[in-house]
């Protein structure tokens, strides 16, 4: 009995397909910028994980020099953490205004910000000078050098943030909330609550664990 064959013609692809590019065609440039800034993020969070690592391993090793029950002062670090997760709740509320066109809204959030982590920084330098007039600097122990190195290289992290800031607002003010200044904002804006996250790992890890 024979069998009948029927011939098919081949299905046309859509030359967006055939190009890789999906049906809705190329990705916008806001997040083409939003993932190559998430990849230096993630860079960043090695780095850092590295610098956690070590701290984990050195902790011990005071050399006979104080330890971090004797040094820490967990008020003035929950009141530095305070100002840090609350700056990262005004920098969502800024970046929201600056999407839906508020400049004067994003203006007043940025100041919120730049205080609260403004004020993060001096209680952080002011426990680093404290330290170090009690003869327990970086160079005292594995434990201090991890630490400071630690702790030390977020804190620049947060300055850099707080002058960057300064740039975008002066652009907004400048510009105006155009489309190139909100693809730097979200940069921005992601790389503050990244800091966030690693500081809720030093508070955890560096303070609490350290002054138990």
């Amino acid at each position: 009995m024979a069998i009948a064959t029927i011939d098919r013609a081949p299905t046309a692809v859509p030359t967006e397909l055939a190009r890789g590019r999906g049906g809705g065609g190329p990705a916008s440039k806001r997040i083409v910028v939003a993932y190559g800034f998430w990849i230096f993020i993630l860079g960043d969070m090695v780095m850092f994980s590295a610098l956690f690592a070590a701290f984990a391993v050195l902790r011990g090793n005071t050399a006979g020099g104080p330890t971090g029950a004797e040094l820490f002062n967990l008020r003035n670090v929950f009141i530095e953490t305070m100002c840090l997760l609350l700056s990262s709740y005004t920098c969502g509320l800024g970046a929201l205004s600056a999407e839906r066109r508020h400049p004067g809204r994003f203006l007043m959030f940025a100041v919120v910000t730049f205080v609260l982590g403004t004020a993060f920084l001096i209680i952080e330098v002011t426990e680093f000078a404290g330290m170090v007039a009690k003869g327990a600097g970086p160079s005292r122990s594995a434990f201090l050098s991890a630490f400071f190195t630690l702790v030390g290289t977020h804190g620049v992290h947060v300055a850099g943030g707080l002058i960057a800031l300064i740039y975008l607002a002066a652009q907004a003010i400048a510009k105006g909330l155009q489309a190139a200044v909100l693809r730097r904002l979200l940069c921005w804006s992601l790389f503050w609550h990244a800091l966030d996250i690693v500081w809720v790992g030093v508070f955890t890890l560096v303070y609490l664990m350290g002054a138990s």
